[in-house]
């Protein structure tokens, strides 16, 4: 992107191959993750001195299913509320026309690492059993809110330094209803519920 076409309150950040057009409240970007679904950066609010994480969406617009996973993230991020739930603190796109519409950007609270990272430290008997309960927590009350995430797995869940726990990623979340009716091969083969293994479809107590 041009310099030129940068919005006043923006600013050009090269991470690797990709350009982050990120608001200037927001410094000290370093890349920290990057998938099929996008790229994530830690940076610092600004404003709230705060560290946080920078996920620019892969491609989001480019069509309707990707749209649509956007969406969803974007939905339940901003109306979940729960302490072992990732919540969303802000979102932006640099375009200000429909038409130049094509970058996303969520921002959330910077977590230390994932499950998978976690699982291979020497973790004694207690810390692991309060990462288990979190989890439960958070499924719990996605499922109590008719939610069903459809990708849990060790990456999709996250960690800080004092053991708490989040659960993210909900691009692939449906309702109840919703995934009555889906496919069960969206799900990472290794983490599927037995019940979608053995083609009885998702619930609420999967």
């Amino acid at each position: 992107m041009a310099s030129t076409s940068v919005p006043e309150n923006y600013y050009v950040v090269p991470i690797g191959e990709t350009q982050m057009v990120i608001l200037k409240r927001y410094e000290n970007l370093r890349l920290i993750g990057s998938g099929a679904q996008g790229i994530v950066c830690a940076a610092t609010d600004m404003v709230t001195n705060k560290p946080v994480a920078i996920k620019k969406l892969s491609r989001p617009f480019q069509n309707v299913t990707h749209a649509k996973r956007a969406y969803r993230e974007f939905i339940l991020m901003n109306l979940v509320n729960h302490k072992n739930i990732i919540g969303l603190l802000n979102a932006f796109s640099p375009q200000r026309e429909v038409e130049e519409f094509n970058d996303l950007y969520i921002v959330m609270e910077l977590m230390d690492a994932n499950l998978c990272q976690v699982i291979q430290m020497d973790l004694d008997h207690e810390r692991l059993s309060y990462l288990l309960y979190q989890m439960l927590c958070g499924i719990k009350h996605l499922h109590s809110a008719g939610i069903i995430h459809r990708d849990l797995k060790p990456s999709n869940i996250v960690v800080k330094s004092d053991c708490t726990l989040k659960i993210l990623d909900f691009g692939l979340a449906r309702t109840a209803v919703e995934a009555f009716m889906m496919t069960p091969y969206v799900v990472t083969r290794y983490y599927r519920a037995p019940e979608v293994i053995l083609g009885m479809g998702y619930g609420e107590n999967g």
